[in-house]
């Protein structure tokens, strides 16, 4: 299944709320045709330890639940 871009655009702008108010952000870099989607932190989530965390256990989950075909987040840097 095709994840819808527009729908997964809409879903990290949500995303980036919390994450802008403590001074960091999400770009979205691929959406792979089996439903990896990558990501980058910036600003302040770009050197935090627990962006990682935030990723995996925030981002992803959240993106699965909301975006049908969503399978995997990662990161850009892997």
């Amino acid at each position: 299944m095709a994840v819808n871009r527009e729908l997964l655009e809409a879903t990290l702008d949500v995303i980036r709320q919390s994450l802008q108010a403590d001074g960091g952000d999400v770009e979205l870099i691929d959406v792979d045709d089996d439903g990896t989607v990558t990501l980058e932190m910036t600003g302040a989530c770009a050197g935090c330890p627990m962006s990682a965390y935030d990723m995996s256990e925030g981002i992803e989950r959240i993106l699965i639940e909301h975006v049908p075909g969503v399978t995997h987040v990662r990161p850009a840097m892997m």
